[in-house]
């Protein structure tokens, strides 16, 4: 993995920081993507530091379809040749009944969660193409195999990552690159922080009585799958905490109940 780019959306937190300290240790040069310039700073500070590794930062929003293009195409000629995609920026808000729902939280999280991902790779896989080599790994979720309680719209966007990410690989046959999907249950990062509009107690909660798994824990699963050998496609990962059997079914000690 040394000296390649590796492209990381969402890398200021939780899995997508985890993803960055990674590869970062492994030699990597990143492409580091977060909405907060002062995060993203913090983190390439850090980075550098740890590991004397390149990286290039690049703020911005990927619901911003001009800013993400803008970004992609201020990348000097030595930071284009991308041979791994990570998209994996993404979110969750709320966790209301699809009919009583928030339209405006609805509209971040779909377009985050797939229009977002959409435009990165519409960016930078042709770039793979021609170059015919390149890897794009789409953190999806356990959430794309099954709908649960107030959480219809953020599964139907991980369903439709899980759909987007099969269809890539069946467009991208002909080539040599490589499309896999990384699906996490549950993780406990900032992710629930948001859902719950920043109610730490709420976000703790969902992992009462489990050891959840960690950002670190799916970045091993991603260098993995990116350090396959060529030949080798890693399609599809299903991630789990030993107490988690599906999206809604867990044991919880203390509890011993179903989520």
């Amino acid at each position: 993995m040394k000296n390649k780019i590796i492209f990381i959306t969402g890398s200021t937190d939780g899995i997508g920081k985890a993803c960055a300290r990674r590869f970062a240790s492994a030699g990597a040069r990143l492409v580091l993507n977060g909405r907060n310039p002062e995060k993203l700073h913090d983190l390439q500070q850090d980075l550098t530091e740890r590991y004397a590794v390149e990286i290039f930062p690049l703020p911005f929003d990927v619901r911003d379809r001009k800013a993400v293009a803008r970004a992609v195409e201020s990348l000097p000629v030595e930071w284009q040749a991308v041979d791994v995609l990570i998209n994996n920026a993404g979110l969750v808000l709320g966790i209301d009944k699809e009919h009583e729902g928030c339209l405006d939280d609805w509209e971040i999280v779909i377009d985050t969660n797939i229009k977002g991902l959409l435009t990165v790779t519409r960016l930078v896989v042709p770039g793979m193409v021609k170059r015919e080599r390149g890897h794009i790994i789409n953190i999806g979720s356990i959430a794309g195999d099954t709908a649960y309680p107030g959480g219809s719209v953020y599964c139907a966007t991980k369903a439709a990552v899980k759909a987007l990410t099969d269809g890539l690989r069946i467009d991208l046959v002909d080539t040599p690159l490589r499309v896999t999907n990384i699906k996490p249950g549950l993780v406990e990062t900032h992710f629930s922080i948001t859902r719950f509009y920043g109610d730490k107690a709420k976000a703790d909660a969902v992992y009462l009585g489990l050891k959840p798994l960690t950002g670190k824990d799916i970045a091993e699963t991603v260098f993995f799958a990116a350090s396959a050998p060529e030949h080798v496609q890693i399609a599809e990962v299903l991630i789990m905490p030993v107490n988690q059997a599906t999206a809604t079914i867990t044991y919880r000690e203390g509890v011993n109940s179903e989520r």
